[in-house]
């Protein structure tokens, strides 16, 4: 018998049936948890990742700096910055002028967090999140940084940290992907920030372990809907077909991704009624979408998306990616922080609150966070009312919330021009570790072999931040 590659066997038993493109996307039943995972009893059993991608400015959010009024304008001392690098956008500058927030900070809730004034909404969920200041990564420039914190390296080709969750642990919903990517545009006129697929992408894992990304709009899911004039007992007689002759190879050939492409297809076919019933808002009482407020109508939008969140994490999806842009803030910071914030605080808030009144914030391990922090001194021209901020990899601020953290918690401290660390530094493969410990998953041996070595998402790096911990 002529041998037959994978990628012609595929090509030539799809039999056109659009269910084919999700077929190297969707977790399958056959696929479950590792027999060795969880490692140890998990406090949390998902994770919602709100990503603002483009680096929001610590300062003016979660780290107030007041002494820096005093200093407005004078040079960045040396002493401070020490020779640190700085990115090929302010090298050229003939000064670092320090540029104080223009913005008002004040402590809410019995914790007393320091938030500022454009953080209303956070502001009353004060008491159930901890905030880290003091986050620090490798990478000074956009693409590198995002990939480091998603897939633990700073060089494309990694599995996305959703796809280690979903290798790991599996999927608690047959009728649902494990991994599902949502993208929200900029509330700004900067959107040009790239988001590329390989940032959910599963790497060298199985393709299988890949994020699945929801678009806005009626067809959330490419290929998913049958064809027009194909009725659904149609597409169940050929998958039957499709099924037997992809039995009749597998006895043929061994391969075992043939079985998992019998499951894929059956889970796309599923799919079919669980993810209208997923985007299917009209269920959903006028409080709700005065909780996420006005934009939460509109498919899309980050308020959308984490009205969306919240309903996936009630189908027990395991890993739920957010990405929103437009935080590049390297001139007109005050007004475009503004529209970002405006945005974002409100519908960050709602979820945290929506997910406690339903009961699943104590097992759903949600956070917030950017790739790294914005600069102490200004990008641009200086006045009083405008700046602009260039890339900070040396510390930011995130906040994290549920499942297995503390809540309450204001972790970290920063120098007086929020520029280096002096107490409690949190690297992103420490942040990498304690969300996988969240889980159950011991970061050290959640590994997988491949061109000769074992790798992990932490690399060989990583320890778990326990003060945030339960």
């Amino acid at each position: 018998m002529d041998s037959v590659t994978r990628r012609h066997f595929f090509s030539r038993s799809s039999l056109g049936i659009g269910t084919a493109a999700l077929s190297s996307l969707l977790p399958t039943a056959a696929e479950a948890a590792l027999p060795s995972l969880p490692h140890f009893a998990p406090k949390a059993k998902r994770v919602i990742f709100l990503h603002q991608s483009g680096a929001p400015s610590q300062m003016d959010l979660f780290d107030p700096k007041p002494g820096l009024k005093k200093l407005y304008g004078t040079e960045l001392p040396s002493s401070i910055r020490q020779g640190q690098r700085i990115t090929g956008m302010t090298s050229g500058q003939s000064s670092f002028p320090v540029a104080p927030s223009i913005f008002k900070f004040a402590q809410h809730g019995k914790s007393g967090a320091w938030l500022s004034e454009l953080l209303p909404h956070t502001a009353k969920i004060a008491d159930d999140i901890t905030i880290i200041k003091t986050l620090n990564t490798d990478a000074i420039n956009h693409d590198p940084a995002i990939t480091f914190i998603q897939t633990g390296s700073q060089q494309p080709g990694r599995p996305s940290m959703g796809s280690w969750v979903s290798y790991g642990l599996g999927s608690e919903n047959q009728n649902m992907p494990a991994f599902v990517v949502l993208l929200s545009l900029s509330n700004t006129p900067i959107n040009d920030q790239p988001l590329f697929s390989r940032l959910w992408g599963s790497g060298f894992l199985p393709s299988s372990y890949q994020g699945v990304r929801f678009r806005a709009g009626s067809n959330p899911v490419l290929y998913l809907e049958n064809p027009p004039g194909l009725e659904s007992s149609t597409r169940r007689t050929m998958l039957d077909s499709l099924q037997e002759l992809n039995r009749m190879h597998f006895d043929s050939y061994g391969d075992p991704e043939i079985e998992t492409r019998i499951a894929q297809f059956e889970m796309a076919y599923r799919m079919q009624t669980s993810v209208p019933d997923l985007m299917d808002l009209s269920k959903e009482p006028e409080s709700t979408f005065e909780l996420y407020g006005p934009d939460s109508r509109k498919p899309g939008t980050y308020a959308a998306n984490c009205l969306l969140a919240r309903r996936l994490a009630e189908r027990n999806v395991r890993f739920i990616q957010l990405y929103h842009r437009g935080w590049d803030q390297h001139n007109e910071l005050p007004a475009h922080i503004r529209m970002q914030c405006r945005g974002t605080d409100q519908p960050s808030a709602a979820l945290i609150t929506d997910l406690k009144q339903r009961g699943l914030l104590e097992d759903t391990l949600v956070i917030w966070s950017g790739e790294f922090g914005r600069t102490v001194y200004c990008q641009g021209r200086l006045t009083e009312t405008n700046y602009g901020r260039d890339h900070h990899p040396r510390n930011f601020a995130m906040w994290m919330a549920g499942g297995g953290i503390k809540p309450g918690l204001s972790i970290g401290e920063t120098d007086d021009f929020s520029y280096n660390i002096t107490a409690d530094p949190v690297h992103v493969h420490d942040l990498q570790a304690t969300i996988l410990h969240c889980l159950g998953i011991d970061h050290t041996r959640l590994t997988y072999q491949f061109q000769g070595r074992y790798f992990r998402l932490t690399d060989v790096h990583g320890s778990v931040f326990k003060k945030i911990l339960v």
